[in-house]
Formats: structure tokens, C-alpha cells, sequence
């Protein structure tokens, strides 16, 4: 299970770390990045409504990508992550959508120190 502690709520936390302007993109994704000062890093999903019409959908992405950055929390404490699905996806795209988001990743750590 995600803990609470580990998610971003409010969409203060969410424009924080969008306007640090530490992105990277891809076909599949969007992800912004911000250095908080916690031991452990935090997720906020973005998967709009106009993006993936099905709500069971929209949950299916969430779901791939929260066991994606549960996977790789470790490797990237005191960041702050916020991922945009950019467009629509389906079950044979999980396992690419996975490969971009841990490469989007590693490159959004360097930016970020």
C-alpha cells in the first residue's frame, strides 16, 4: 500500500512543484521534480478526465504508476514528483509507459541534484 505521507494533496504542493521548473517529458508522460527536505519522496498523479475518458482506466495508469515510483522511492528520496499522463494508453503500452517513467526519472535527478 502508498502511505498518505508519501503523496502530494493540495494543489499548493502540486503548483510548487510544477513552477520549480525541473521537467522532462516523453511520449507517454510528464514529470516535474522539486527537492523537499523529507528522508523520503512524495508522488502527485496527474491523469485528466479529457486524457483517458474511462475512470477505470485513469486508475489502471495510476495504478502502473505508483507501483513504478514505489519501486524506485528508495533511489530518489527528498524529491518531490509530479507525473502527467499525456495521452491515452492501454494494456500492451504499461510496460513501455514503465520504461519511460523510470528514464524520466533518472534524468529528472540530475536535474534536481
Amino acid at each position: 500500500m502508498f502511505p498518505k505521507n508519501h503523496r502530494l494533496h493540495n494543489s499548493k504542493e502540486f503548483s510548487s512543484v510544477i513552477r520549480f521548473k525541473c521537467a522532462e517529458s516523453s511520449n507517454f508522460l510528464q514529470i516535474f521534480a522539486k527537492p523537499n527536505d523529507l528522508l523520503y519522496s512524495r508522488l502527485g498523479l496527474i491523469v485528466a478526465g479529457k486524457v483517458e475518458r474511462l475512470a477505470v482506466k485513469r486508475n489502471l495508469a495510476k495504478r502502473i504508476l505508483r507501483i513504478v515510483f514505489s519501486e524506485q522511492q528508495k533511489d530518489f528520496a527528498g524529491l518531490d514528483v509530479v507525473v502527467r499522463l499525456r495521452c491515452r494508453i492501454t494494456r500492451g503500452d504499461s510496460s513501455r509507459m514503465k520504461e519511460e517513467y523510470k528514464a524520466l526519472l533518472i534524468k529528472l535527478h540530475k536535474c534536481c541534484g
